[in-house]
């Protein structure tokens, strides 16, 4: 199997930390350069359509795009360590939680960067006050966290998520947007300090 992706992406980096949670190695990494637009060929656009990264090419030739899909397939032949949930209500609860941070969270901190960093003013009209507007948004969510994580050693009570994983990424991938996590949100933070000192967030 090979997984395409770039390094230095968040989306990428979800499916690497997943993996090092199942303790899954057996995948190739190839790295593409987004900003020279590796992925913007036409042999990867068979690979993806829409042109994103990561993409999975399993081992019969098939293509598997979008990083919750890819992270399915995974979870699906390797149910070890699950992080998508075991029981019905904790699959639904995770399922509930990864929307949040998706929409929230990581959304807007892409947003954010690709609207206000000129980044890809190449192959996108960038709006600044759309970015700007999704930066109120990524504050806000990280005030809802705060709360929640009061009472919660993870963002699914004591058990550690694949939500948890797209919280990382997204709070880590802000600092290009220099944002942080505010120093009067100590149960974030907490929480923050716990899960990046897994070995897995090194991935």
């Amino acid at each position: 199997m090979k997984i395409y992706e770039t390094k230095t992406a968040p989306n990428p980096r979800r499916v690497r930390i997943f993996l090092a949670e199942k303790k899954i190695s057996d995948v190739e990494f190839v790295q593409l350069d987004l900003q020279n637009g590796d992925n913007l060929t036409s042999d990867f656009q068979i690979k993806n359509p829409l042109k994103k990264v990561p993409v999975l090419e399993l081992d019969d030739g098939q293509y598997i795009s979008e990083t919750v899909a890819i992270c399915r397939y995974f979870e699906e032949i390797s149910p070890n360590h699950p992080l998508m949930g075991s029981s019905p209500i904790e699959k639904a609860q995770i399922e509930m939680w990864q929307r949040w941070v998706e929409f929230y969270l990581f959304v807007p901190t892409g947003m954010c960067f690709q609207h206000t960093s000129g980044y890809f003013k190449d192959r996108m009209n960038p709006i600044k006050e759309w970015g700007e507007e999704c930066r109120s948004q990524i504050i806000k969510f990280m005030q809802i966290m705060n709360v929640h994580l009061e009472t919660n050693e993870y963002l699914l009570g004591d058990t550690y998520c694949i939500a948890d994983i797209t919280a990382i990424c997204a709070i880590d991938f802000n600092k290009v947007n220099r944002i942080t996590i505010p120093e009067d949100h100590p149960h974030l933070l907490r929480w923050y300090n716990a899960v990046t000192s897994r070995p897995s967030a090194k991935a």
